[in-house]
């Protein structure tokens, strides 16, 4: 027992020095082992305890454990020396200095535009829809009083995700005139789709904006592309007039473009408004630019026909909707006259706005 106890404190203090000595973490963990690891020599030594007798074991228990416990503080205290040591710079550093800053990114210009437009719109108490860009024929056409010869449901001019052909069983399910048939999924055209969504969903009044992705089979240029973002408004109440649409349109372009604005309407066709109208419009800009007016969004009064295919009754609503598209406005906002631009992701070019 006496050589036992005696053995202790010699090798703790070795053990000790070994550790306090260990110049990096590697060599700290190479002096672990060899004094308290599976095989190391003070491990060793607390094994010789199942040697003693039943009343020399607390005694020579509790001065193992307690030198066992200041190796393993030891081990610590030397392991963030070591880990402090390695994080300061290994030159001089004089800390007074300012700090680099990370440079901070910036929100896309188109998502600044949308912003700036929902801000303006949520001024005069609208709300903000949202809806599927996968649409199918109903809601995208067949509910907005677009008829089957129209130009827009062609192949051609819209992106079909599945066959139009005679055999549609394995199409999926969609309504139409509150029949659940199949119908060939779409890339939607414009996000009146929504409106229609919104309308269905409940009773009015409605006052919505809905923002979003819209896809058109055009071929890349500076004024087209086949992916670009559209925003449309949408007013059903009782006593809506033109003279609404007119007040809401001028307001939001003042909002957008500046206080000169002046707009004007243009006599139009769409299918689902009637009367409908283009939107042009004019300010000093337009003016610099040599032109009187500019074409910006279309528009109009909604269609008896598409009040009732949502289940309102025409002659007790009316309401208006017009819709543009957000780079054509940020086209102008910013002078840019290629729309490509917005979709190259070049840093040189976004780190304008």
């Amino acid at each position: 027992m006496a050589g036992f106890l005696d053995d202790i404190e010699p090798l703790k203090q070795a053990a000790l020095e070994e550790l306090n000595a260990a110049p990096d973490g590697a060599a700290l963990e190479q002096t672990k082992g060899a004094w308290i690891g599976p095989n190391g020599k003070f491990t060793a030594l607390m094994k010789q305890l199942s040697t003693l007798t039943k009343e020399e074991k607390p005694a020579a228990g509790k001065l193992v454990n307690a030198a066992k416990v200041e190796l393993e503080a030891a081990l610590g205290a030397r392991r963030e020396a070591l880990e402090l040591a390695a994080a300061l710079p290994t030159r001089p550093t004089d800390f007074t200095l300012p700090g680099r800053r990370r440079a901070l990114g910036k929100l896309h210009p188109l998502t600044q535009v949308t912003e700036d437009i929902v801000r303006a719109f949520r001024k005069i108490g609208f709300a903000v829809a949202d809806g599927p860009e996968i649409e199918d024929e109903y809601h995208c056409f067949d509910a907005l009083n677009t008829p089957a010869d129209h130009p827009a449901r062609d192949a051609q001019d819209t992106f079909y995700l599945s066959s139009n052909g005679p055999d549609h069983s394995s199409l999926p399910l969609g309504e139409v005139g509150g029949t659940r048939v199949r119908q060939p999924r779409l890339l939607r055209t414009h996000t009146s789709s929504v409106q229609i969504r919104v309308m269905k969903s409940q009773p009015p009044p409605v006052r919505i904006i809905v923002p979003g992705r819209v896809y058109r089979r055009d071929n890349a240029d500076a004024t087209h592309n086949p992916t670009f973002h559209q925003i449309e408004g949408l007013y059903v109440d009782q006593g809506v007039t033109v003279g609404d649409l007119k007040g809401t349109v001028e307001f939001v372009f003042q909002e957008l473009m500046g206080r000169d604005v002046k707009i004007r309407f243009r006599p139009h066709y769409f299918s689902y408004t009637e009367p409908s109208y283009e939107i042009d419009f004019t300010n000093a800009l337009v003016k610099k630019m040599g032109k009187d007016w500019l074409e910006i969004a279309g528009c109009g009064m909604v269609h008896p026909q598409v009040f009732e295919n949502v289940g309102y009754d025409p002659a007790v609503w009316t309401g208006w909707a017009f819709g543009f598209g957000i780079e054509r406005i940020a086209m102008l906002r910013y002078g840019i006259n290629d729309i490509r631009l917005f979709y190259e992701n070049d840093v040189r070019f976004l780190r304008n706005f």
